[in-house]
């Protein structure tokens, strides 16, 4: 049974020397208590399975299942244990991916112990950890995909959102394409949707600002 006042833990990584010395430093704090320690992707999901832990620290690149894929298991099986993932690899882009899968944290393994103990704990309650030399390339990345996040339209939705930004009304681009004027105004509701906009001059605006108009 879990102490209640204790956060629980599974431990994952392939090296056993530094699965250990992670363990050891999360066994010294009194907050914190391992319930189990693993060495590859599908054995850290069985145990999370077996244990339910508050939180899994795991290596990014587990054998058999790496860190993504088990955040993406324990997901899919509505775990509700957070993963706060370790790595050699830093890159924003990789991080990025990671938290967008669910992972609850990020860290580099060369990370301090007192570092990774802290971490779990914050994860635990509820937190994001990400090393603070990386904020700033990873404010980068999000607005960057942010960027290219843009929706997808139909080529009639794209003819009516050209046919707005040259001025036409609705009567016109129904003209102009041979349409009746409720089937140009359902592409125009679609378009609305996906630009999450009311009228026509935010649908021009926020369409310019996406790149959607040349």
């Amino acid at each position: 049974m879990k102490e209640p006042d204790r956060v629980t833990v599974v431990v994952a990584d392939d090296h056993p020397v530094y699965r250990e010395g992670i363990a050891r430093a999360l066994r010294a704090s009194e907050r914190l208590r391992v319930l189990a320690e693993t060495e590859d992707g599908p054995g850290t999901i069985d145990a999370v399975a077996a244990h339910t832990p508050d939180v899994a620290v795991v290596d990014y690149r587990l054998p058999g299942a790496d860190g993504i894929a088990v955040v993406r298991a324990l997901a899919r099986d509505g775990s509700p244990t957070r993963v706060l993932l370790l790595s050699a690899i830093t890159d924003s882009a990789v991080v990025y991916r990671a938290l967008q899968e669910g992972a609850a944290g990020y860290l580099s393994k060369e990370a301090e112990r007192a570092e990774i103990v802290a971490a779990v704990l914050e994860v635990a309650g509820g937190g994001t950890v990400l090393p603070p030399a990386l904020m700033g390339d990873l404010a980068g990345e999000i607005r960057a995909r942010a960027a290219d996040e843009r929706p997808v339209l139909s080529e009639r939705e794209q003819q009516v959102l050209v046919a707005f930004a040259r001025g036409s009304s609705v009567p016109r681009i129904a003209e102009e394409l041979y349409l009746s004027t409720s089937t140009v105004k359902s592409h125009v509701q679609r378009l609305y949707e996906k630009l999450e906009v009311s009228d026509r001059a935010a649908a021009v605006a926020v369409a310019m600002r996406r790149g959607l108009l040349d």
